[in-house]
């Protein structure tokens, strides 16, 4: 009895372990969209990883303190790519995914580079945190986190960090 129970243990160990594998390579590929889409500025090639209506939850380095569904992030997202000229840089550092069946979370440094409209160059470090839940069999983004240290002396974000 003992060594049955030992095995089946095992044996639901491998399963979920084979399960957590597949959930993060879903979570890398729905990443891997995203960031092709946001350098390409294709706004609905962005937000088809968020999940739609009122679920989901931006903390974001722009004012407000936060953004309350799919259409408020989709229209921040639309005055940031109006900003720029060209095609944006984004280099994704350190990314850690970490996914079970139905729930995961990354996080990483991401550094944004581009050229305004006024012609000048952009390039910030910035750090990222996404939750997201598989909902009828897709991985969505339902919570977004992305910031940058302050300065609690001068009250300013630090934006010349590197890593």
């Amino acid at each position: 009895m003992v060594i049955w129970s030992i095995f089946v243990l095992m044996l639901a160990c491998d399963v979920a372990s084979a399960s957590s594998a597949k959930s993060e390579a879903e979570v890398r590929q729905l990443i891997g969209h995203w960031e092709a889409a946001f350098q390409a500025k294709d706004l609905d090639g962005v937000m088809s990883v968020y999940v739609p209506g009122t679920e989901l939850v931006a903390f974001d380095v722009v004012p407000p303190l936060q953004r309350l569904g799919y259409d408020a992030y989709r229209n921040n997202y639309k005055a940031f790519f109006a900003q720029y000229d060209g095609p944006l840089v984004l280099e994704m550092r350190n990314l850690e995914v970490n996914a079970g069946a139905d729930v995961a979370f990354i996080h990483c440094l991401e550094r944004m580079s581009g050229t305004l409209k006024s012609g000048e160059k952009s390039e910030v470090w910035l750090r990222v945190t996404s939750g997201l839940r598989k909902i009828h069999g897709v991985w969505r983004i339902v919570h977004d986190h992305v910031s940058a240290p302050v300065n609690f002396e001068s009250g300013k974000a630090v934006l010349d960090l590197t890593p």
